[in-house]
This record gives C-alpha cells, structure tokens and sequence, in this order.
C-alpha cells in the first residue's frame, strides 16, 4: 500500500555498485530496513552486518544499488556467492539468486524495490536464466505477500547457520 505522501514512482536511478562506493552508508540503510525483522526476534545477517561484512558480500555477486538525491536508498544483490552451500534450488541449472535486497524506508512504496527488482530480472535473463529465486524469513508474513504478488512461489525451505529462523526459498520463471 502506498503512503498518501508518497509519490506513485521515484526518480532513482539504479546501477551497478561499484568497490568505491562507500559501504557504511550501505551498512546503514540495511539496518533501517532490516530493523521491523529484528524487532519480530529474527536475526536476518543483513540486519545486524557489519561493513567488512557488507563489501564482502557486494563483492561477492552482482550488485546493484538505487540512487536518489546522491545518496544510496536501496541495494540487491545477484549471484551472491555465500560461504555456505546453500538450499539445493539456488544451485539448478538456470536458476539464479537474489539477496540482501533493501530498500530506504523513508522510501518504500515509491518504485525503488520494484526498480531495483527489475534490475535483477533482466540481467538474470541476459545470463540465460529461466528462474530467479530468493531466501526470505518464513515469519514475515508480509514480505511473503509481497513477493507472492510479484509472482514468487514457495519451493522449499532452507536453514541459514547465521540466523535463527527457517527460511523460506521462493522462485519465478523469468518471462
């Protein structure tokens, strides 16, 4: 649902993150919008990382932020390559990724996600991929909702050993 004070789309401009980027600003914003998980109990990685942590998993994948204003207000990443193995779907042939995806609070409602998605979406495409998949915390409810009506499905479920929630993992086709 969109905020009366939101506009229905925002002027952000999404692009590759690149190594000079600054990263505490990055550090922050996942924090902001991990922050309602946290206050569920949950221990979501992005929510609590630190900035070493943050570059190594920019790094680790393809990463894209949004733009607005000069400041960062939201960040994704494809292809994370985690240091633990991972569900089984993430590793099927044409089947890519996404993670640490995170948009300002202050501008959520406002197409940034949906950009940002987007992103995504095409590059999988590019890479040859049919499905595009992701791993969220079974107990939010409405972030399951949200991805649901983008047209994820639930195919498994997964145990991260850095959080302490089951997970679940969602995928769509790629059109």
């Amino acid at each position: 649902m969109t905020r009366p004070d939101a506009p229905a789309s925002t002027a952000a401009l999404v692009r590759r993150w690149v190594p000079t980027d600054e990263v505490p600003p990055i550090t922050a914003l996942l924090h902001r919008a991990y922050a309602g998980q946290v206050a569920m109990g949950l221990k979501p990685l992005a929510g609590r990382q630190d900035n070493d942590v943050t570059r190594r998993r920019l790094s680790s994948g393809e990463s894209f932020v949004a733009i607005d204003a000069g400041r960062v207000v939201g960040v994704i990443i494809l292809n994370e390559q985690e240091p633990d193995e991972g569900p089984d779907w993430f590793h099927k042939p044409r089947v890519c990724s996404f993670s640490q995806f995170a948009v300002e609070p202050s501008v959520q409602s406002r197409g940034v996600g949906r950009a940002l998605l987007g992103a995504v979406e095409a590059r999988a495409k590019e890479l040859g991929n049919d499905e595009l998949a992701l791993s969220m915390a079974e107990p939010d409810h409405a972030l399951r909702d949200y991805y649901v009506r983008r047209g994820y499905r639930i195919v498994t479920t997964w145990r991260w050993p850095y959080t302490n929630y089951t997970s679940l993992i969602m995928s769509r086709r790629l059109k």
